[in-house]
Parts: C-alpha cells; sequence; structure tokens
C-alpha cells in the first residue's frame, strides 16, 4: 500500500503531517536495524576469529559494494574516437622481405613495397667483462686505473637496474617475484643485492623526486590532497597524496593529522613557527585558558623560530600549557609560520575531500562534490516516495554538477552569479524525506567550499586524481604489505612520483630512468617540464588576475 500513497492527495493538513512523520520514523528504524544487524554481523566475526573458527565469507574484497559510485550519473558521453596506433611505434630497424624470384611471372613488375610494423620485445643478457687498464708510477708510487662508462658502477648495469626498477615501480612485482624473473632471464644476483639495488643505489632518482615535488608547488597556488595508509617496519603510517594536472608527490608521514599534512606542502623542509595574529586567531578558535593565554604573549612577536628555539620557549615561558594546548599552541604557529612563509612556495587553496584535520592549513578550502555525492548514494529509502524524492533530487544535483564543468569552459560573472542562485534554491529543497532533507542542509553549509570553481574555474570539481595516487600505493600495498626501512619507505615514495608524474607528463617512463642511471642525463628533467607545462597552461590564471 506504500508504494500507491499520494501524499499530495490527502486534503486534510494534519492527517498528512501525520503520515510524513510515520513514513520518515519507519526509514529512521529502518536505518538503524540495518546498522544494527551490520555491528551484530561484526561482532560475530569478531568472536569467531577469537575462537579461531571461520567467520562469515567475504567477497573477493573483503566487503559488499555499497553501489555508491556517481560515475554513471556525472559522466557525459563522448563518442569513442580510435587514433592511428602506427605513427606512434617508433622503427628501431627495417628488414626487407624480398619475393623469391623462382615463383615470379616473367612479366613481373615491380610496385614498390608494402611496409608492415610488427612489435618485438628482446629481454636477454648484455654481460660485460670490462679490461681496465692498469698503470704504475714508481715516481710517484701511485696506481692508475681505466673509468668504467658512466652507470656501471658496482656489480650490475644501468639496464639491469632501470629493468629493476621499472618491474617494481611500474609492474608492482614483489621482490621474490621480481627475483624469479632477472634470474629466469639469465642474471645472477642475490635477494640481498637485488633488494640493495632498488634501495639505496639511486640517490640521484631520489632528488629527481624531490625537485618534482618543488616544482609541482611552485607550479600552482593549489593542490589536491589525500591520504592511505601505509604499514612502514610494523607501524603504521600515512602515504600523503599531492596531485595537480602537471604532477603526483607521495609524502609518507607518521600521521595524517594537520602538522603532518602541512610538513608535505613544505616538502619536508625543517618545521618553522611563527606567533603572530594569523596564530592568535587560530588559537582564539581553540579556546585556550586565560593563564596560557597570559603566557603566550612573553614569545617573540611575528619571529621565525625553528622547532628547538620553540620547544625551549614553551617550556620556559608557558609550561603551564597541558598537552591538548600545547599541541594546539604548535599547530597554530606552524601554519601561521607556512602562511608567512616568502621563501618557499605557499600553497593558497588545498582541495580535499571533508576530512576535518584538512580544513584551516591554507587560506582557502574546496571540497570535492563527488564525495559529496557518496552521502546521498548511501542513503537507502524504503518508502516509495522517499525513493521518488531521493532520484529526483540526485538527478538536479549531477545535472547541476554538469553546469558547473559548463561554467568552466567559459565562465562569466553572470553564470557565476546564476549558479550560486541555482546552488541555494537547489539545496533550500524541502522534500519531505527526512534524510534527504538533512544531507542537503549539509551540503548546503559547505556552500563555499563546494563553490570554490565559481571563483577558480581551473579546479578540478573532484579529487579523484589524488585518489588515484592513493590506488596505485594500495595497489602495491597489497602485493608487497610494507616497506621494511624508513630508506625503503623513501624508495616507494620515489617511484610512485616518479611513475605518476611521467605518465601525466607523457614522458617514457623506462627510457628516462634508462636516461638517470646511465648517467647520460640528455632528456629534459620532470621538474622543468612541470616548470614549462605550467607556464603554458596558466593553471593558476584566476589567482592571477584576482
Amino acid at each position: 500500500m506504500l508504494d500507491d500513497l499520494q501524499l499530495d492527495q490527502t486534503t486534510d493538513p494534519y492527517a498528512r503531517e501525520v503520515i510524513r512523520r510515520l513514513l520518515n520514523l519507519v526509514e529512521t528504524l529502518s536505518a538503524e536495524q540495518d546498522r544494527l544487524k551490520a555491528e551484530n554481523q561484526q561482532l560475530r566475526d569478531e568472536i569467531n576469529r577469537l575462537k579461531g573458527t571461520p567467520g562469515r565469507p567475504k567477497g573477493p574484497l573483503g566487503r559488499p559494494k555499497e553501489g555508491i559510485s556517481s560515475e554513471a550519473e556525472r559522466r557525459v558521453p563522448r563518442g569513442r574516437i580510435k587514433g592511428p596506433k602506427n605513427e606512434q611505434i617508433q622503427i628501431d630497424r627495417e628488414e626487407p622481405c624480398p619475393v623469391d624470384p623462382a615463383i615470379l611471372p616473367a612479366d613481373a613488375e615491380y610496385k614498390g613495397v608494402v611496409p608492415v610494423i610488427v612489435q618485438n620485445l628482446v629481454l636477454r643478457t648484455d654481460n660485460v667483462r670490462f679490461l681496465k687498464e692498469k698503470w704504475y708510477s714508481p715516481s710517484t708510487g701511485q696506481t692508475y686505473l681505466g673509468d668504467l662508462p658512466p652507470g656501471f658502477d658496482g656489480q650490475f648495469g644501468p639496464g639491469l637496474k632501470s629493468f629493476a626498477w621499472l618491474l617494481t615501480n611500474v609492474g608492482l612485482i614483489s621482490q621474490p617475484k621480481l627475483l624469479e624473473v632477472v634470474h629466469a632471464a639469465g642474471t645472477s644476483i642475490s635477494s640481498g643485492h637485488l633488494g640493495q639495488m632498488l634501495i639505496h643505489q639511486h640517490p640521484n632518482l631520489d632528488a629527481e623526486a624531490r625537485a618534482v615535488a618543488e616544482a609541482t608547488l611552485r607550479a600552482t597556488p593549489w593542490q589536491q590532497l589525500d591520504h592511505t595508509a601505509t604499514r612502514v617496519a610494523g607501524t603504521d603510517q600515512h602515504c600523503h597524496i599531492l596531485t595537480t594536472p602537471l604532477a603526483t608527490v607521495a609524502h609518507t608521514q607518521r600521521g595524517k593529522d594537520r602538522l603532518s599534512t602541512l610538513d608535505s606542502l613544505r616538502n619536508n623542509r625543517p618545521r618553522t613557527y611563527r606567533y603572530n595574529a594569523d596564530a592568535e586567531a587560530l588559537l582564539q578558535q581553540r579556546g585556550l585558558s586565560a593563564g596560557v593565554w597570559r603566557n603566550l604573549l612573553q614569545l617573540p612577536w611575528d619571529t621565525e623560530l625553528d622547532e628547538p628555539t620553540l620547544i625551549k620557549l614553551l617550556d620556559t615561558k608557558v609550561a603551564n600549557a597541558g598537552p591538548t594546548q600545547r599541541g594546539w599552541i604548535v599547530e597554530a604557529l606552524a601554519l601561521a609560520a607556512y602562511r608567512a612563509a616568502s621563501d618557499e612556495p605557499v600553497v593558497q587553496l588545498l582541495l580535499s575531500d571533508d576530512a576535518p584535520q584538512l580544513s584551516g592549513i591554507c587560506a582557502e578550502h574546496a571540497l570535492c562534490w563527488v564525495h559529496d555525492g557518496r552521502h546521498y548514494k548511501k542513503l537507502r529509502p524504503r518508502v516509495a516516495l522517499h525513493y521518488e524524492a531521493l532520484r529526483d533530487f540526485l538527478k538536479d544535483y549531477w545535472a547541476f554538477y554538469r553546469e558547473l564543468r559548463t561554467y568552466q569552459e567559459a565562465p562569466t560573472a553572470s553564470e557565476r552569479a546564476r549558479l550560486e542562485a541555482q546552488f541555494d534554491t537547489l539545496f533550500a529543497t524541502q522534500t519531505g524525506y527526512e534524510a534527504l532533507d538533512e544531507r542537503s542542509a549539509k551540503t548546503r553549509a559547505k556552500r563555499s567550499e563546494l563553490l570554490q570553481v565559481l571563483a577558480h574555474p581551473e579546479l578540478p570539481l573532484h579529487n579523484n586524481a589524488a585518489e588515484l595516487g592513493c590506488r596505485a600505493r594500495v595497489r602495491r600495498r597489497d602485493v608487497s604489505f610494507g616497506p621494511r626501512t624508513r630508506a625503503g619507505m623513501r624508495a616507494w615514495d620515489v617511484g610512485l612520483t616518479l611513475v605518476a608524474t611521467a605518465k601525466k607528463l607523457g614522458v617514457n617512463i623506462y627510457h628516462y630512468i634508462e636516461d638517470r642511471l646511465s648517467g647520460r642525463n640528455q632528456l629534459l628533467s620532470l621538474a622543468d617540464l612541470i616548470t614549462q607545462r605550467a607556464q603554458e597552461l596558466n593553471l593558476g590564471a584566476s589567482w592571477a588576475s584576482s
């Protein structure tokens, strides 16, 4: 009967309101029942685990799909365009294929050749015995040896190093499997040597990754950010992914709090602190005690402090601050110093999901529309009226999203005003489905963060690029679990940074790594490419014009 209910045909307003409340009560109780069922099942699974008996069978990913993807609603269909492939293939050699003269008729005429391109890959050893000249000088008492070619330091050449790096960071092959591959190819190398080669023998690649991070921070006044768990030496840490259309940078930090995020935004420079008006404004939001405020005034005003100096000042001048209040002070002074910095790139806007610790770091904050839309996809109405209300609302929701995309292509002041008014109208709509109306009100409260694209049309509307960077880390984590040392962790970050950035810039990562490990250094660095492309694309146009 509820499926056929037409609430607008009920003429008595009191009865209509009672029915509406009852329907929402049905939704509330049904949602609570689902929550309790899920919690009960989790407890059962945990009890079974503690007993050593198998729990409930899980799906291939360990959990059921929630069906919260918005890809179908927000995607704009485009015709499939298949470009020519042969023009992109590099020809390494040509080999003639003549016709056997014995089969040719007497009147056969030569008409040229028909090119046929066949791609092939050759994997073989190239082991070299270098004969280093040896000279001795009696007058100096010194022995002189000939130098090996660039890139041939140690027992293994740049070809093997590049191949192993490629399989590890692009193919995401675990080290034991990589050892099997290089052994099958005819190379003799131990597991220990292979691990050392992947972690410690590429200091120049570490420098390349740091340069990429610095270039991308300078290239745009905005960054996208997300993070995912990474277990390092048995401890839980977090990989912070910073991304723009030109680069993806990975920084694994000990936490995902504001200070850890700030370290990533500062390319892991040593922390600095500053007590100024900005720091005071941040601390006023925290609610420091009057006694701590009085002692805080003894700190040097608007002076940059390093970490040891700040710790000493807090120990002597603000000793009455407890751990929580002291943490607030350190965080506020670090953020204030970052925003006031003039000798390093300062990110003006951070685009992220709605994690609370990511707000308040930069001067501006933008939120992801896809993350916001997921909350609506999680609603599970039982009543037909509510299902229809949600369906109609989501249709308008994603239609508005597509209008924002259209605005990005040709932004105007009049269109900006129209979209702002349309946002207010859409998210002020009362549908009678309380869960939907409450969710809509929460979106309305984030108006400024969701509509940052109207002021900065170059911004993406979602944070998917950062999530894709996290997904690359998750895939490697699935294969290799986690690095066992800080050096191994850095090697993971370097690999993810260089692979993802090269892909965005259209650079062949194998050729790039081989160029660097061979010592030729003939290819333009990824950092320089980022700087060039940023000038061409003008990704900070709205900030430059304001």
